[in-house]
């Protein structure tokens, strides 16, 4: 059984998020958040409805909140979500 996303839960999945799987955060702030000027980016919280991000762009600190498709159910479905979003971004077709 998965864990539900409490904030101990929230940390666990940003510190993993962002010590291995950095660039895959960088993608979600620069496809899901607008935000292609983006340079670096890390998750700061996850919750049932959403993930913030904190992104450097443009010599700029931002904060940037990215909502899910639909409310996550636990830690499980957080995975799988954060799998399928950096699947999509990266099979999307560029900017020109």
């Amino acid at each position: 059984m998965s864990d539900p996303i409490t904030p101990a839960v929230s940390d666990r999945i940003c510190k993993h998020m962002n010590d291995d799987h950095a660039s895959a955060v960088l993608v979600y702030a620069q496809v899901y958040g607008d935000r292609h000027d983006a340079e670096a980016a890390q998750m700061q919280a996850i919750d049932p409805q959403g993930m913030d991000l904190t992104v450097q762009a443009n010599g700029e600190t931002l904060n940037l909140r990215i909502p899910f498709d639909h409310p996550l159910q636990d830690s499980e479905d957080a995975h799988q979500t954060l799998i399928a979003m950096i699947k999509q971004a990266r099979s999307a077709p560029k900017e020109a």
